[in-house]
C-alpha cells in the first residue's frame, strides 16, 4: 500500500481519524517526504488584474506583457493592470467541461516570428473532434492572432474531462506536452495514442525528435512519446540548469502525485486493467507496480485521504527567494493551495515541503503558474468569477 511519512500535510480536520484501508490493488511506495503543515513564507500576494473567467495559462513576451488563456476560447493581453482581449477566430474550439482554450507556450523566438502556441480541445460542427496544439502569430499590435498551423493533432477527447493540456519550452527548445487520458481506459498505456502522456516535439513541426525514447518507431505518435502512463498531467516544469523534467497530475480520488520524468518511463496508470475492462475502471492504483513492476512512483502523492487535483508548476529561480530558490511551486484546484518542493540536487527525492500560508485557501482554486522573466511568480485563479492573475514576490 502506497503511504508516505508526510501524509499529515493533507489530512487537516481529519487527522484525528484513522483511514479505512485502501480496496485498490497496492503499489510501491514512492520515496519517503518531510512532513509539512501551514506557516507563513514571507511572501507578497499582488493582483494583477481581475474580472478574467477560468484563467488557464499564460505566457511572457519580450516587452514584457502578458499573454494569458481564458478555457471560454477568448486569449487576453495583460498590460498596465488591464486585460484587452486579442481578436481571434476561436469558433473551432470545443468549449464542454474541463476542456475549451487551455495551455500556452510563447515560442523562443517570438521576437522574429511572433507566434505562440495553444492547446485546444476541437470540433467540427458542435462535434468534439481532438484535443490539439495550435500554433498562432500575433500581430504586430498585439490586438489579434491569426491560426498557423495545426502542430499536433489527434490526442483524445470525449466530454471534455481530462483533456490535460499544458506546454512548456525545455531549454533545449523542445515543446513538451502534458496530455489528459480523455476518462478513456486505453490511452495510457496504448503508446500508439496521444493520451495520458508527455509528448516532446519539434516546436515547429510538431514531429517527435530524433532522440525520444520512441524515435525509431514507424507510428508518428510513439515517436512523439517522452513517457506514458499517466493520467491526467496539467503541470510540465524544467529545473532550471538541469534539463529535469516535473510533472503534477491528477489522481483518481486522492493519490494525486507529483512525478520526475525519465525518458520513455512508464507511470503506472492503467484504467483497462490490461484490457480486461472496457470501462474506465478508476479503482486502479495511480502507479501499478503489480502490474507493470518497472513502473515509476512518484515523488509525492497526496495519498488516499485527500484530493489536491495539482495543476500548473513551476519554479522558483533567483536569490531573492532565499532558502526557496529552486523550489518546484505546484498550485491545485481542489486544494486550493500552493505547495512548495525543495527537491535534492538530482531531483530523487523531497527535501522540504512548504505549504505557504499565504497561498492556502485565500484566493480559492489556483490553477496556471508561471515564472516570470522579473524572477516573480505568476498564478491565475480558476473560480468562474472575477478570476484574478496573482503576482508572488518575496516580502520586504
Amino acid at each position: 500500500m502506497r503511504r508516505l511519512a508526510f501524509i499529515s500535510l493533507v489530512l487537516l480536520a481529519a487527522c484525528s481519524s484513522t483511514p479505512e484501508p485502501d480496496p485498490r490493488p497496492s503499489g510501491n511506495a514512492p520515496p519517503s517526504a518531510p512532513a509539512a503543515s501551514p506557516g507563513s513564507a514571507g511572501l507578497t500576494v499582488q493582483t494583477v488584474v481581475g474580472g478574467l473567467v477560468h484563467p488557464w495559462d499564460l505566457g511572457f513576451l519580450p516587452d514584457g506583457r502578458i499573454l494569458l488563456t481564458e478555457r471560454p476560447a477568448r486569449l487576453r493581453l495583460v498590460s498596465g493592470g488591464s486585460a484587452s482581449q486579442v481578436q481571434a477566430d476561436m469558433s473551432d474550439v470545443y468549449v464542454s467541461g474541463e476542456g475549451g482554450l487551455l495551455g500556452l507556450a510563447i515560442h523562443p523566438d517570438f521576437d522574429r516570428s511572433r507566434e505562440f502556441t495553444t492547446c485546444q480541445t476541437h470540433q467540427d460542427g458542435g462535434r468534439p473532434v481532438d484535443v490539439r496544439l495550435v500554433t498562432w502569430r500575433l500581430s504586430p499590435d498585439a490586438a489579434s492572432a491569426t491560426k498557423v498551423r495545426d502542430l499536433v493533432t489527434g490526442l483524445p477527447i470525449s466530454s471534455g474531462r481530462h483533456s490535460g493540456c499544458r506546454p512548456t519550452v525545455a531549454a533545449d527548445g523542445a515543446l513538451l506536452v502534458g496530455t489528459g487520458d480523455a476518462a478513456q481506459p486505453a490511452p495510457p498505456q496504448d503508446r500508439h495514442n496521444l493520451g495520458g502522456k508527455v509528448l516532446r516535439v519539434d516546436i515547429h513541426t510538431g514531429a517527435g525528435l530524433p532522440d525520444n525514447p520512441f524515435a525509431s518507431s514507424s507510428d508518428a505518435n510513439e515517436r512523439r512519446i517522452y513517457t506514458y502512463g499517466h493520467r491526467n498531467v496539467q503541470g510540465v516544469a524544467v529545473r532550471p540548469g538541469t534539463g529535469q523534467v516535473f510533472t503534477a497530475e491528477h489522481g483518481p480520488s486522492g493519490f494525486d502525485e507529483m512525478n520526475r520524468l525519465q525518458p520513455g518511463g512508464n507511470y503506472g496508470w492503467d484504467p483497462s486493467r490490461g484490457g480486461a475492462s472496457q470501462s474506465y475502471d478508476e479503482s486502479v492504483p495511480m502507479t501499478d507496480r503489480q502490474r507493470f513492476p518497472q513502473a515509476i512512483p512518484p515523488l509525492w502523492t497526496s495519498g488516499q485521504t485527500s484530493t489536491e487535483a495539482p495543476s500548473g508548476a513551476a519554479f522558483l529561480s533567483g536569490a531573492q527567494w532565499g532558502p526557496l530558490d529552486g523550489s518546484l511551486a505546484v498550485v491545485a484546484l481542489r486544494g486550493q493551495k500552493t505547495l512548495l518542493f525543495q527537491l535534492a540536487a538530482d531531483g530523487s527525492q523531497v527535501v522540504n515541503l512548504t505549504l505557504p500560508t499565504e497561498l492556502n485557501d485565500a484566493y480559492g482554486r489556483l490553477r496556471g503558474v508561471r515564472s516570470g522573466p522579473d524572477g516573480a511568480l505568476y498564478i491565475t485563479t480558476s473560480n468562474g468569477d472575477d478570476d484574478r492573475l496573482l503576482r508572488i514576490t518575496p516580502g520586504t
